[in-house]
């Protein structure tokens, strides 16, 4: 059903937020992320300890896509 819609005023948008205004049938936020890491980057806890001789993250990326998000609804 059509509404009519006084002043809108945005004060902040994140980076992945939609806004909208007015009928719709979907809103499909799509994105995608690559992160590379060592070892013992992810590990969270009170007093932990980790030991890494010799850590080596190998960012080489040989394929060029990696997650396809055009036309994937």
């Amino acid at each position: 059903m059509p509404a009519y819609v006084g002043i809108v005023k945005i004060l902040n948008m994140g980076g992945s937020s939609i806004f909208n205004i007015g009928d719709v049938n979907l809103i499909y936020p799509v994105s995608n992320a690559k992160t590379f890491a060592g070892a013992g980057s992810f590990n969270t806890g009170d007093g932990l300890a980790v030991y890494n001789q010799q850590s080596v993250t190998s960012v080489n990326d040989s394929d060029l896509n990696d997650q396809n998000i055009v036309g994937n609804i």
